[in-house]
């Protein structure tokens, strides 16, 4: 398989992953120059606020970056055009059926790409003709796929069928995992969680550091019955828990998360009552880092992990 570099005109075969509320013009631009692929994070942002980030980015950076649009919204038909009309040249798609879009944007020139959680939508995502698919595992954090299926098994699933590049999600928290998934066949990697906690990320400082405070073990995947989250524990999460094990109807549960929940707590800072939206790795990650930092430390883990593996024999 491919790698993904030549595709999307990077140096490395590393994308930042399109979070709400932490994936502003900043950390796309900041990924962006130091040679990965920025997203703007369409999916916490009105068309308007979208346009302003893509123009900054514009200013930010003379490299590739792209929009990540959840397919969920009722304005997805205004942003789509904006992004036309503002010369964005990669969109990654999720939260939605890909053929909805996929053949609009590669006809306006753009490259696209679409985030799948199983084999059904994986196919799909190919026959619609996008340009390569994210196999996301359930480790990610926010939004996850009902099957939990992890990042390896999906991989395995995956790549002896497709015939466009996978790029690997959900769980990719070092150079050593970036490597292993690559020698697997997957043609590059979406990080999300090392970038949320970068200085650059527009969340909150107090969810930054809640995430660095986080151990081993401390992200659930919640909220089933609606659509299914990886959230960071905080008494919010133990409210929702708790309400599950207690048998709360869907509607119920619904009323529980009411509006807002994940501004509330990843933009705001409210650490008490918001929703937290963070992967599994969140366990590893011990400080705040800067963008070209992290990327430094990704690109030098690959290359030792390639030393040592040369080793390697059965």
């Amino acid at each position: 398989m491919a790698n993904i570099t030549e595709l999307l005109g990077i140096k490395y075969p590393i994308v930042q992953g399109g979070m709400i509320w932490c994936s502003g013009w900043k950390l796309a631009a900041a990924v962006s120059n130091a040679g990965g692929l920025g997203l703007i994070g369409a999916g916490s942002m009105h068309p308007e606020t979208l346009e302003e980030h893509i123009r900054k980015c514009k200013q930010a950076t003379d490299k590739p970056f792209g929009v990540n649009v959840p397919l969920l919204y009722p304005q997805t038909d205004e942003i789509m055009e904006l992004i036309i009309r503002e010369g964005v040249k990669i969109v990654f798609t999720s939260a939605g059926n890909p053929k909805k879009y996929t053949a609009f944007l590669k006809e306006n020139g753009i490259t696209v790409v679409h985030v799948v959680a199983n084999l059904k939508f994986a196919q799909k995502a190919q026959d619609a003709g996008v340009d390569a698919i994210v196999a996301e595992g359930f480790e990610a954090g926010g939004h996850n796929g009902f099957e939990e299926t992890t990042t390896l098994v999906l991989l395995q699933t995956l790549l002896p069928v497709m015939h466009i590049p996978v790029i690997a999600a959900g769980g990719i928290g070092s150079g050593a995992a970036l490597y292993a998934v690559m020698a697997m066949g997957a043609a590059g990697v979406q990080i999300g969680s090392l970038f949320a906690a970068s200085a650059e990320s527009s969340a909150h400082p107090s969810f930054k550091q809640k995430i660095i405070e986080a151990g081993d073990g401390e992200t659930y995947l919640t909220l089933k019955q609606l659509v299914p989250v990886r959230l960071l524990r905080n008494p919010f999460f133990e409210k929702v828990r708790q309400a599950e094990l207690s048998g709360a109807s869907k509607e119920e549960l619904a009323a529980l998360l009411g509006k807002g929940r994940a501004k509330k707590g990843m933009f705001e800072g409210n650490i008490t009552e918001g929703e937290l939206e963070i992967g599994q790795v969140a366990g590893i990650i011990s400080s705040v880092k800067s963008v070209k930092d992290i990327m430094q430390e990704l690109v030098s883990g690959f290359n030792e992990t390639a030393r040592k593996a040369n080793k390697l024999h059965l």
